[in-house]
């Protein structure tokens, strides 16, 4: 692996993360993954671990990093169980509507809550009929008085019904179009917000996926984040700087199916000798472990270039989730080839790292909205 420079925090970051892949996530990956059951036991020492405010400025009870360090976490994470992982960096995703666009109130009120672990968050844009199409969403909130009432469904939310603290996004002005639409904090337990089915997913299935629905939901007006109008905005900056963290994840269940597949080519023994021999394998290997590190250096060079508060991140954030996430599955679907027919078998861990790896090329956006938004980028530069 490349020597990155980490610093010494960001060393302990990554060595904490392992350890805790190590010794609780890779032991129960199996089960979870059988049984969907959240991980409340691991996400507990996560929290113990301070990782959860890896990202969260000190003045709130963080420890001042950035995505960077997130992306660290994530990564390990990732090695041992995408879904566990995922119960993880899915609050940050909620998080950061609230560290763009929060008021010093605001973030007084909810940021130490969810540095320290005890309240995780979560976000609610997609809706059955505003997936890509962000604009089309139907989720309305309408002020009245000194609350706004929210009706509408949001679904495919992760963490959904775990997590304490949504932001979401909701129509106020639907003339207005994306103009009209505004984002809000919701906390569970909230009269009128209630949680639909908890959705039988092929992969990440630790990470509870579930619709939110909001039937004359009172929230009162100081709950605004930023102002009315503001929504659709605040939602493409929050995934423009959320993506690394899905290359993160991508390169964690790209890197923990190497791992497996290269175990698995020094052990396995044919006509005498050990697999790993035969040229063909080592090509195999060579491809996947090039592709995987290629992946990691693009979502860490773009987390660094937004932690450095470079403008238009939007192209390179895009661009280490497209590549990052195709090369998860590339290298996943050579692992359980490698494996064989054991491959094949749920009893063995690569067929699950490949069930993972397909989510990572579809959710915060889809691969081909990705490859959209590079085009866009690239039309718009001048070429000297």
């Amino acid at each position: 692996m490349i020597d990155y420079l980490l610093t010494e925090e960001q060393k302990m970051i990554r060595d904490i993360s392992r350890q805790i892949t190590d010794e609780k996530i890779r032991p129960a990956a199996l089960e979870h993954d059988k049984t969907g059951h959240f991980p409340h036991d691991i996400v507990k020492v996560m929290a113990q671990s301070d990782l959860f405010g890896v990202y969260i400025p000190q003045e709130y009870g963080g420890m001042g990093g950035g995505i960077f360090d997130i992306c660290l976490a994530t990564e390990e994470f990732s090695r041992g169980c995408a879904g566990i992982a995922l119960c993880y960096a899915a609050s940050a995703l909620g998080t950061y509507p609230i560290l763009l666009f929060g008021s010093e109130e605001q973030k007084k009120k909810y940021l130490p809550l969810i540095a320290s672990g005890k309240k995780l968050g979560a976000f609610g844009l997609t809706e059955p009929s505003a997936g890509s199409d962000a604009s089309a969403m139907l989720t309305t909130a309408e002020l009245k008085g000194d609350h706004y009432v929210i009706n509408g469904m949001k679904h495919f939310v992760t963490s959904g019904g775990d997590a304490d603290i949504y932001t979401i996004i909701a129509m106020t002005n639907k003339a207005r179009g994306a103009r009209g639409a505004s984002l809000f904090v919701v906390e569970k337990g909230t009269p009128g917000f209630e949680f639909g089915k908890k959705e039988d997913k092929m992969g990440i299935r630790a990470s509870s996926t579930r619709e939110l629905i909001f039937t004359d939901c009172k929230v009162p007006k100081e709950n605004l984040l930023g102002k009315e109008g503001m929504g659709f905005i605040a939602a493409m900056r929050t995934l423009d700087i959320s993506r690394p963290g899905i290359g993160a994840q991508a390169v964690g269940i790209a890197q923990g199916a190497l791992d497996h597949a290269l175990k698995y080519a020094k052990q396995r023994k044919q006509f005498g000798k050990s697999i790993l021999t035969f040229q063909g394998i080592q090509w195999m290997l060579a491809d996947m472990a090039a592709q995987t590190e290629a992946a990691r250096a693009l979502v860490y060079a773009s987390a660094r270039e937004i932690d450095a508060g470079c403008k238009d991140v939007g192209k390179d954030s895009a661009m280490a989730k497209m590549f990052a996430s195709d090369v998860a599955m590339k290298v996943a679907t050579d692992a359980v080839q490698i494996f064989g027919g054991y491959g094949y078998m749920k009893e063995y861990p690569v067929e699950k790292f490949m069930r993972d790896a397909k989510i990572t090329q579809i959710y915060e956006g889809t691969n081909q909205i990705q490859r959209n938004i590079i085009g866009l980028a690239l039309m718009k530069e001048t070429v000297q």
